[in-house]
């Protein structure tokens, strides 16, 4: 049946043919209500024109039209008042139907996501997360306790020289040049008292006997 009356028209395209037929009334109310505001304008005109030509009866007569044009002026514009409330109501459902396929899509969307995630496979997923987060953090942690023990044994080490360093300039010692002195003195005194003996080579005594053996060879 559509190739003889068409295809079926959806509510969103009925609400905007709808809706482009109340803009067209109302632009054709404006339209009248134009030319009746430039009649008003004119019997106005006239009306002064026959009360100075002392005409009381025209201008009577002319009066009574001006009434009757003013009241369809008031009723054009109602009349456009409520083609607008009415253009407004349209909107309004156009709107909500927009809305309402939108919310639809979402849903369905929405639908399709739900179907797709695996909850025990995700469970798994974040607690293998947290695990692999707490190993980590373990780690960190001990490099930098180890970090920090290495920093204050140096810093102890040299704090430590330098209180030894302070007492010894307190009381007058220089610790690098008494343990220079002391050692060389004693050495020097031992190696005067002593002569040098020559060492003895296990070696020249190995090639000494095996020359012998083959000499009795």
């Amino acid at each position: 049946m559509d190739f003889i009356f068409g295809p079926r028209k959806t509510p969103a395209q009925k609400l905007k043919e709808h809706q482009r037929s109340l803009n067209k009334a109302v632009r054709d109310l404006d339209r009248e209500r134009t030319k009746l505001e430039a009649q008003e304008k004119k019997l106005i005109a006239d009306i002064k024109k026959s009360a100075k030509a002392n005409q009381i009866n025209a201008c009577k007569i002319m009066a009574k039209d001006l009434v009757r044009t003013r009241r369809y002026i008031q009723k054009f514009y109602q009349m456009r008042t409520q083609l607008q409330a009415v253009g407004l109501r349209i909107q309004t459902m156009s709107s909500n139907q927009a809305m309402a396929d939108a919310m639809k899509g979402v849903t369905k969307a929405m639908r399709s996501m739900n179907k797709a995630v695996n909850l025990p496979e995700l469970t798994k997923i974040m607690m293998d997360f947290e695990k692999e987060s707490d190993m980590m953090d373990m780690k960190e942690e001990m490099m930098n306790d180890a970090i920090d023990d290495n920093i204050d044994e140096e810093d102890d080490e040299f704090e430590s020289d330098n209180i030894v360093n302070q007492v010894l300039d307190e009381i007058g010692i220089n610790l690098n040049q008494s343990l220079v002195d002391a050692p060389a003195n004693k050495l020097g005194q031992k190696a005067a008292a002593q002569p040098m003996e020559e060492p003895m080579l296990a070696g020249d005594a190995s090639l000494q006997e095996r020359l012998n053996n083959l000499r009795r060879d």
